[in-house]
């Protein structure tokens, strides 16, 4: 599942091509996809000019002219694919949603397994949705504080990787990016959450936007489905110091055991146990 920085990725390289161009179409191929498409949706979007593209956690905004905001999730397979005007590009089987912007561009949501999803909601309403109103502090925000953080742990029992997984302690992180941060920080992923001194936040925090940073910068992690709006691949898997390097020589230590994997509530966990304490 695309994590902070691949979502960013997207809604930038969207932005480029929506932003201040109108809907002239919006072709529906289903219903649904993982829940029922808003009813009545083409004839709120058809004709609006998209103001804003942006992203909140792992979710995308497309917000337009008349304060209507689409909400968009890729769910494990979802790609949003921009086709330039002229393009004689055949719809793919699972193209579900094209947008037909004024201009001749298409942007395809392509989405095999369906497990994304598609919503409306005006924007006065937006903090209050469902898939929304629970989310912590954007981590490269100015919320996401050292103190802010030391204190959404403070007394938790859960390991240190599982409570940072949690979107309402911070949103948007996922497993790779928790890994590579914790990591950078020194932290081991099976200290319990509620050892997290305010000079360790500060540590992680640091860790947790730095990583952010770079891994957007080099347009995030391709891994099975992902790609760019543009159709490019992101490049942020070779600069993983940690993830995926199970057996691996640790880039930080001359530990002999390397980089070990563990199985933390059923997903893969990459770390080294000498630099991580």
């Amino acid at each position: 599942m695309p994590e902070l920085p691949e979502v960013e990725t997207i809604a930038r390289g969207l932005a480029k091509r929506m932003e201040g161009r109108r809907i002239a179409r919006l072709d529906l191929h289903r219903g649904d996809l993982r829940w029922k498409i808003p009813s009545g949706l083409k004839t709120k979007v058809e004709g609006r000019r998209v103001e804003r593209v942006e992203r909140r956690a792992k979710y995308l905004l497309i917000r337009l002219e008349d304060h209507g905001v689409l909400l968009l999730h890729l769910g494990m397979s979802g790609r949003l694919v921009i086709i330039d005007p002229g393009s004689n590009a055949e719809l793919e089987r699972h193209d579900h949603v094209v947008f037909h912007l004024e201009d001749g561009t298409h942007i395809r949501f392509n989405d095999a397994r369906r497990f994304g999803m598609l919503d409306y909601v005006h924007a006065d309403r937006l903090a209050q949705h469902r898939l929304l109103r629970e989310l912590g502090p954007e981590p490269l925000g100015p919320d996401f504080t050292a103190e802010r953080l030391a204190a959404a742990l403070k007394g938790k029992r859960a390991p240190l990787k599982a409570a940072l997984l949690d979107q309402q302690i911070v949103a948007g992180l996922g497993n790779i990016y928790v890994c590579e941060s914790l990591f950078y920080a020194g932290l081991s992923p099976r200290r319990l959450a509620g050892t997290i001194t305010l000079e360790r936040a500060e540590r992680l925090v640091r860790a947790i936007r730095d990583v952010l940073k770079r891994a957007i910068a080099a347009g995030g992690s391709s891994l099975r489905d992902y790609v760019q709006a543009s159709g490019e691949l992101g490049y942020f898997q070779q600069q993983w110091a940690v993830y995926g390097r199970e057996g691996e020589r640790c880039p930080g230590c001359d530990c002999k055991t390397g980089i070990r994997r563990i199985v933390q509530g059923g997903r893969s966990t990459f770390y080294c146990a000498k630099r991580q304490r």
